[in-house]
């Protein structure tokens, strides 16, 4: 069992720091991946993390020093009229293995691996010119992966992988630093919240004995209760990508349809998942990141944010499951690649940064799909692509989003 130590007082609240000066972002420029002119290779930019409610961002960034480049903790403030960045900075330099993840209040945690089987958890923030730090604890194990931060804005799990089953730690928001929250058989990764309140946690699984990665929900509100998630086909691997709490629309990977393909379906359908043919692409990989909030009951309208991945180069497609095709745009230069968020009238936010601009957000509106026939049944796929016709519907019902009742 991971060793925890006690954490200390709570840190006082402290005023922000405003840093750099964002240029206004300039519009991407829409092109078809095969149209896009080819780039000379840059620097790919540090992950940024957004905070659950996308008012923060934060990453690792460097600092040329006369040893070398320094590594150091960097808050964004995205919420405002014009962005802007917060440094955090401490006595010293960061490893660029740290990971760092924003919650609701502007703080930052940071994980550090201190040894080869030991990880430390601490809260940044800014005090006037300097940073201030709130040690957490800390965890003794191998392996460890922070999850998105949960919908509370409060609260970050983590995964530590044993050789039977995952244990789910509470890192941030507990009272005493990290708290065991629960045991899940078998080898967990991913982590998808479904829900607004932090309840619902959606995991892709392998069971102890090996066999397909299923996605899991586990139910934190019930003692750490698992129930399927996806089971599309007996033996394909099926992974949950991300969701839409509103509407309930789900992105997934699988290999049900011969080979890795992304599908989507909808929370407590009972409609199978639909792989179309526009999410598929020969030289590249397409990873969505971002849904479109606030479509009530509505899923084939919202508007999807994904990741082209090609040789050389990043770019973003959009795309809706009620539409017949993916539109594809090139990102500004030094965008956070993977990172964005929509807001709920459909206008995508990029983050990015580059010289002149080293806090910045480009907006891009998802453009209208040109109008087609319905289908003749009312089922058909998105685009010309028929559902795979082995594929059996999301097993929703089975999970605690539907049916289902607080206990008490």
């Amino acid at each position: 069992m991971p060793t925890v130590p006690p954490a200390p007082a709570p840190a006082p609240s402290v005023p922000l720091v405003r840093t750099g000066s964002p240029l206004p972002p300039a519009p991407p420029v829409a092109a078809h991946a095969a149209a896009l002119p080819a780039s000379p290779p840059r620097p790919v930019p540090q992950p940024l993390t957004l905070s659950a409610d996308h008012a923060y961002a934060a990453r690792l960034t460097t600092a040329g020093t006369a040893g070398g480049p320094a590594w150091f903790a960097e808050r964004w403030t995205l919420d405002g009229p014009e962005p802007y960045a917060v440094p955090l900075p401490l006595d010293q330099p960061e490893e660029p293995e740290a990971d760092v993840v924003p919650l609701a209040d502007g703080r930052v945690l940071i994980r550090r691996r201190v040894d080869a089987d030991r990880h430390t958890f601490s809260l940044l923030y800014p005090t006037g010119p300097g940073t201030g730090e709130l040690l957490l604890g800390a965890l003794d194990c191998a392996d460890l992966a922070l999850l998105p931060p949960s919908p509370d804005g409060a609260s970050v799990l983590a995964l530590l992988p044993g050789a039977r089953s995952t244990a789910v730690w509470l890192v941030a928001g507990g009272g005493f630093g990290p708290e065991h929250v629960a045991d899940v058989p078998g080898r967990c990764s991913g982590g998808v919240w479904l829900d607004r309140e932090g309840r619902l946690l959606a995991l892709d699984r392998q069971l102890p004995g090996g066999g397909p990665v299923k996605a899991v929900v586990l139910d934190l509100e019930r003692g750490g209760e698992v129930t399927p998630l996806l089971q599309i086909a007996p033996e394909s691997n099926d992974r949950l990508l991300t969701a839409d709490a509103d509407s309930g629309l789900l992105l997934v990977r699988s290999d049900a349809p011969g080979h890795d393909r992304l599908g989507w379906g909808v929370l407590g359908s009972c409609l199978p998942v639909r792989f179309p043919e526009c999410l598929r692409a020969a030289d590249a990989t397409v990873t969505p990141f971002a849904v479109q909030p606030g479509q009530m009951l509505m899923p084939e309208s919202c508007a999807v944010a994904l990741r082209i991945d090609g040789a050389t180069d990043s770019w973003v497609g959009l795309w809706r499951p009620a539409g017949r095709r993916l539109h594809q745009f090139a990102a500004p230069d030094g965008w956070a690649a993977g990172s964005g968020f929509w807001t709920r009238e459909g206008v995508l936010h990029l983050p990015y940064a580059q010289e002149g601009a080293p806090c910045a957000v480009a907006l891009l509106e998802a453009p209208v799909d040109e109008p087609r026939r319905a289908a003749v049944s009312g089922t058909g796929a998105s685009g010309s692509t028929p559902a795979f016709g082995m594929c059996k519907p999301v097993p929703l019902g089975q999970a605690p989003l539907t049916g289902r009742t607080a206990p008490g």
